[in-house]
């Protein structure tokens, strides 16, 4: 096994080999930069109580060394428009990821559309429940599905 490339990848920033130049270029990012970067490439398609539809032209910055959309991504969209879904039932986000789970189905290459589809399963009590399906826009051809659940936070939780 090659533990010391393993280490020297994870180490210096996936490849920057000059330790003050990752420091730079890290401490210059703005905060959120990942999540912000992301969804500057969202266009909301559809908005309905509990569903929310959007697209996105993906990027070849999103996209992994074969050009596929980087499963990290994906997870940042059940995330991020997961969560954005609970606004249109009228939640407040007092609430925190519990659980974010993606199956991965196929891919989607730089410069393809795909259409992102989150559902809210459940507003409980305690637990929130939505579902987000990726989509390859033209052939329908599902990527990826997501499920991320959501505890709700208030004065006598004890997450």
């Amino acid at each position: 096994m090659e533990f010391e490339s393993v280490k020297k990848y994870l180490e210096q920033g996936g490849g920057i080999e000059d330790e003050h130049r990752a420091a730079t270029l890290m401490s210059s990012l703005p905060s959120r930069f990942f999540e912000n970067f992301i969804l500057q490439h969202i266009h909301v398609d559809l908005i309905h109580p509990g569903r929310l539809v959007c697209s996105m032209k993906l990027p070849h910055q999103l996209a992994n060394a074969d050009n596929i959309l980087h499963g990290g991504v994906i997870a940042t969209l059940v995330d991020t428009v997961g969560s954005a879904a609970l606004y249109t039932v009228g939640v407040c986000m007092d609430r925190v990821s519990v659980e974010i789970n993606v199956s991965y189905l196929d891919a989607a290459c730089a410069g393809e559309e795909i259409e992102i589809e989150a559902k809210v399963l459940k507003v409980g009590t305690l637990i929130d429940v939505i579902s987000v399906d990726f989509r390859e826009k033209n052939t329908r051809k599902l990527i990826a599905q997501g499920r991320h659940s959501m505890y709700i936070v208030g004065p006598s939780s004890k997450l």
